[in-house]
């Protein structure tokens, strides 16, 4: 079984989408929800799925204080970003070379970066009249939106769409692909292991 921990921050809409799409997965299974909030509602859905949870401390997260020991317990194998808000600390991002990933709601190279994330994407993309977005799912880097894209999603805007209107239609799309990217992602892993 290939292992997965998601990092999330909020209330984990994809990270259920996520644990739904691979309930009863062949060789995928969702172990651990690690957030950076204690009262986040991630939390919660991890709960109600019987996921082991881990709160984490800004200086233990950057300062690798035994958290990577911890995802070795659980003996994670891919990290999944789903909402999680912190820049991936350098030792991470190397003692996960090629395993971890993010969405973000925008059609990147563009609305990428930091403070980039959530309503001021999408207000950006409703600021630039652009005619479509959607969700980018990609791989992490050292750097803010920058990792090679995995795959996109897009979604025509109307002209009368508001940024919360593009906020929804974006929202739909990440919860149909980001699901899909995670088992093409766990599947090349499995593959480079045999």
């Amino acid at each position: 079984m290939l292992n997965i921990a998601i990092f999330a921050s909020g209330s984990g809409s994809n990270a259920e989408a996520i644990i739904q799409h691979l309930k009863n997965h062949a060789y995928l299974s969702v172990r651990l929800i690690v957030s950076n909030r204690k009262n986040a509602g991630v939390l919660d859905r991890a709960k109600k799925h019987g996921i082991k949870t881990l709160v984490i401390a800004r200086q233990e997260f950057y300062e690798n204080k035994n958290f990577t020991a911890k995802l070795a317990e659980t003996q994670i194998e891919l990290v999944v970003l789903a909402g999680f808000l912190w820049l991936i600390p350098p030792y991470l991002v190397k003692a996960f070379s090629k395993r971890i990933i993010n969405i973000h709601p925008a059609l990147l190279p563009k609305y990428g970066g930091k403070g980039m994330y959530g309503h001021h994407v999408h207000q950006a993309v409703f600021d630039n009249k652009e005619k479509e977005s959607g969700p980018t799912v990609h791989y992490v880097n050292e750097v803010y939106d920058e990792g090679n894209i995995i795959l996109q999603a897009r979604c025509q805007l109307l002209p009368t769409d508001q940024p919360e209107d593009i906020a929804a239609k974006v929202l739909r799309l990440e919860h149909q692909v980001y699901p899909v990217a995670v088992e093409i992602v766990g599947r090349f892993i499995k593959e480079r292991q045999v």
